[in-house]
Formats: C-alpha cells, sequence, structure tokens
C-alpha cells in the first residue's frame, strides 16, 4: 500500500472517512478464488476482521460464505452475505445458541464441556455440523496478546483433555493460530496438529484452519498453502476451510484526517487530527503498530517531523512521529492506509468524538459512495 496512489480528490471526501477501495477487494478476491480452486479448500470471511456489509455483493462471487464469533455476526453473515455461516464462540448461551441453530452450517465448541452441555439440543437439528476447536499447543505469534496457544489459553481442548472423551455427533476440528502469518508457519502447525491429532482427524469429515493468514500479501507463498490444503484433504478425505479477516480485505481502505492544529511545545512540533487512535484506530495502542500515512517518512527521514496526536482526551491518544516534505498546516489531509480490516470493526463513540463516515470508492461503478454518516443520535442512542 506505500506506493499505491490515492485515486480520489480531497474535496470530495467529507473528514474523517473510512474509504473501502472496491477495486482492491475484487483483487483479493481473484487470488483467493485461484487459491480455492488450485486446492479444493473454501475460503470464508472472518466478519471481525471485516464486516462492511455495502461491499458484500462485490465479494460473494469470491467466497463460500463467512465466520462469527457473535450472534450478530452471524445473524449479518446469514443476511447480508449469504453462502455458508460457520460459527465459533468461545461460550454459548441458553438464549442464543436456539438462534445460532437457525442460521448456521457450521458450529464450534470450545470445550467439551460446552458440547455436552448443547449436545442433544444440536443433535436434533439435522442439517448443522459440529465442530471442536483444539489447542495444537504451538504457535508462532509474538505478542502474547494474540497468541491463543500461550500456556493456560481458553481457547480449545489440548490432545490429552480429549483422552477418553466421547466426541460422538463431533464431525470437524477447528484450529486458530496464526496471526498475519505466511504459509510456512501454517505448514510447521499442521505437523504439530498431525502429531497430536492425527488419529482423531481420520474420524472427522472437514478441518477448519481459521484465520490469520495473508494470502493476498504480495510476498505471499501460496503455492505452498495450495500444498498444504491438499496435503490435508488428502491424507484425512478432508473438508479444509480457511477464514481469513485480513487477507479479504488487505491494503483495501484508507482513513482520511484532516489536521486541526499545528503547534510547537517542548521542542517539539505537534499536530493534531480529527481522528483518534483510541476511538478509531485502537490497534495502534493495543499491538502497538505503526499505520503508514501516504507521502509520509519515519522520523527525521524527511524534512519536517510532527508528533500526531488524536483529538480525544485520553493522554496516550498518539498516532505517532511522522515527516513530511512540507511543513503541516491547518485544513491538510493526511491519507492512512491498509484501514480497512480490524479499524472499522472496533471503532467507538469514546469522549464523544465524532465517529468517520463510511464511504465505498469504486469506478466501476459512480465512483465514491458515502454509505454512513454519524453524529449526535449515533453517540447517545449507545446507551440508552
Amino acid at each position: 500500500m506505500k506506493n499505491k496512489t490515492f485515486p480520489i480528490p480531497h474535496d470530495q471526501i467529507p473528514s474523517a472517512c473510512f474509504i473501502v477501495d472496491m477495486e482492491a477487494l475484487r483483487a483479493n478476491g481473484r487470488i483467493l478464488r485461484e487459491v480455492q480452486s488450485a486446492s479444493g479448500g473454501k475460503i470464508i470471511l472472518a466478519l471481525k476482521g471485516f464486516s462492511m456489509h455495502p461491499s458484500f455483493p462485490g465479494l460473494r462471487p469470491f467466497l463460500a460464505g463467512t465466520t462469527a464469533s457473535s450472534l450478530n455476526e452471524a445473524l449479518l453473515g446469514s443476511l447480508e452475505f449469504g453462502g455458508e455461516v460457520h460459527v465459533y464462540a468461545v461460550a454459548y448461551t441458553e438464549t442464543d445458541f436456539p438462534k445460532y441453530l437457525d442460521l448456521a452450517t457450521h458450529i464450534s465448541f470450545n470445550s467439551v464441556a460446552q458440547w455436552r452441555h448443547f449436545r442433544e439440543r444440536a443433535l436434533a437439528r439435522p442439517g448443522v455440523a459440529y465442530g471442536l476447536r483444539i489447542n495444537p499447543e504451538y504457535s508462532e505469534v509474538e505478542v502474547d496478546l494474540y497468541n491463543p496457544c500461550i500456556p493456560g489459553s481458553r481457547f480449545g481442548m489440548t490432545a490429552a483433555d480429549l483422552e477418553g472423551e466421547d466426541l460422538s455427533g463431533i464431525t470437524g476440528l477447528h484450529f486458530h493460530t496464526l496471526c498475519e502469518q505466511g504459509s510456512d508457519t501454517l505448514e510447521r502447525t499442521l505437523a504439530r496438529v498431525e502429531e497430536k491429532f492425527g488419529a482423531l482427524l481420520h474420524q472427522m469429515s472437514w478441518l477448519n484452519m481459521g484465520g490469520g493468514h495473508h494470502i493476498t500479501r504480495p510476498d505471499y507463498d501460496r503455492e505452498r498453502l495450495v500444498r498444504c490444503i491438499r496435503h490435508m484433504r488428502e491424507t484425512y478425505d478432508l473438508e479444509v476451510i480457511l477464514e481469513p479477516g485480513e487477507a479479504v480485505a488487505l491494503n483495501a481502505g484508507w482513513l482520511v484526517s484532516e489536521v486541526l492544529d499545528v503547534f510547537e511545545s517542548q521542542g517539539h512540533h505537534h499536530a493534531i487530527l480529527d481522528i483518534s487512535a483510541t476511538a478509531h484506530m485502537p490497534d495502534v495502542l493495543e499491538m502497538p503498530y505503526r499505520p503508514f500515512i501516504l507521502d509520509s517518512g519515519a522520523a527525521g527521514e524527511k524534512a519536517h517531523t510532527y508528533k500526531l496526536g488524536g483529538v480525544s482526551c485520553l493522554a496516550g491518544d498518539r498516532i505517532g512521529d511522522y515527516s513530511f516534505d512540507a511543513p503541516l498546516k491547518r485544513g491538510d489531509r493526511l491519507v492512512f492506509t491498509d484501514m480497512a480490516i480490524y479499524s472499522m470493526v472496533k471503532t467507538t463513540h469514546f469522549n464523544g468524538v465524532a465517529h468517520p463516515a463510511i464511504a465505498l470508492w469504486d469506478p466501476e461503478n459512480g465512483g465514491l459512495k458515502v454509505t454512513r454518516t454519524f453524529g449526535y443520535r449515533e453517540f447517545r442512542d449507545r446507551l440508552g
């Protein structure tokens, strides 16, 4: 995304604004369709990473369906996307579980205890496939916040946990151990899955290999991925499912912001934007990571360096240090890249900060279309 030219005149865009690029979404979709065709596997959209439903008509031709981790996501996948609806939740409530049965094609349980509790009701509903999340006790995710296999993890069952358990009615296994990683990591993970769960895999009819696969990244080894999927399909006679979120919308969005103030304090140049890291890009603080801004550089790389800050009252609402060829001034527009994934689904109305508008960019079908704006009513109605 760093070298991509921003195609939309700034005077057509409200600020702040999330913009999703339909051309980029379709390009990602074509890659994912090619992987499915070559491997015989299925790829579905993880709604926790990207759930902008006005874009779904452009994605449907490329994906087999969606995966959800909550009832709201399951409803969105069923009503707005169509196709298969896969569900996994850490735990199901008595109220929600019957509703999942009406929506889902596949439901995965996090524990044997949950499966025992709901098994009778589940098996009374034909047409739904049931799975169990496993923990291969292997992950190459370096940040503990995102590592589902840390010691004491609440995610899934280890091989030792399953010894002697009655899994009748379970037809699939589900693991999710990757985060923005390549097919080499998947290959090493599968070796551990086979070592620990190989005998059980022979008793199953499907395997969900979760998300975190950066399939559409330019340097991703898709041929290796195809080999991995084929190996699991052919060795164990399985249907194989992948459920990436980022790969579907990778490098397919922008966040356009405006400079509200520029000043110097304590020897530093500051620029305050009409967006907020904590409210609009929380991963900047949680991971943490440094989003890229078009035509910017690292601190000191270009002539003018600024500390970019958000507009909320949180002291740590800092986006980072960036440099630019020319001095920033009030009214300048800054364009953050790769903002379709996770940022959009994690936004809040904290501090009453104005929520960015949401738009689609599709030069094949009319150019820029603002699909949603937010005002006082949306802020007010969140809590009452």
